[in-house]
């Protein structure tokens, strides 16, 4: 049994919003909200909560492009914008707004499955490479208060590099924490006291 997809179209037209909706129908087993007035447009579809947006518009503009793009929670969920023609640099924008695919000659029916399996596709490589930068960032933060403990606990009890480390780990066992959460502790004392 195939699961459902839940999907928002953003479309003005309501010709075009019907023919997407068939087209959709058609192309995989989904549950569709067709928002055709864009004002209030990222409550609408923080309310609905689908698992990705069609955005069907003409000629967008930077301004309305941006609007759309951060109502649509592009962060949150793959997003798919169809436009009329190519405007100088409104790709590049619709990208690092966090546009998961930007397609250029309108919505065409027989193009949604595929657009649709390229920006979830898209969506999931970007949100695992953010997760993952996330997870370095942290690491490497956690690592710099770990060397500045470290290098507190050597200078105060005159002891090398590895004694103190060793000193840092048999605390954190003691106490149940992780080593970086003792090195915090160890850095906001010595702050305090100065």
């Amino acid at each position: 049994m195939q699961t459902s997809i839940r999907i928002v179209v953003v479309e003005h037209d309501r010709d075009r919003a019907i023919a997407i909706v068939d087209a959709l129908k058609d192309a995989c087993a989904c549950d569709v909200l067709v928002v055709g007035d864009s004002s209030g447009l990222e409550r609408k579809i923080a309310a609905y909560g689908p698992d990705i947006v069609l955005i069907d518009i003409d000629n967008p503009t930077r301004d309305m492009l941006e609007e759309l793009t951060l109502a649509s929670g592009p962060l949150e969920r793959p997003v798919a914008m169809f436009v009329s023609g190519n405007s100088d640099g409104l790709a590049a924008a619709a990208i690092e707004a966090g546009v998961s695919a930007y397609v250029v000659d309108g919505l065409a029916p027989a193009r949604i499955k595929p657009v649709m399996d390229t920006a979830i596709a898209r969506f999931a490589m970007v949100r695992q490479m953010r997760n993952e930068l996330a997870e370095t960032r942290r690491a490497l933060e956690e690592r710099k208060v770990i060397d500045r403990a470290k290098g507190l606990l050597m200078k105060a009890k005159g002891i090398d590099e590895d004694a103190a480390y060793a000193l840092l780990r048999k605390t954190a066992m003691d106490r149940g924490r992780r080593v970086a959460d003792v090195a915090e502790a160890l850095v906001t004392a010595a702050g305090l006291l100065g």
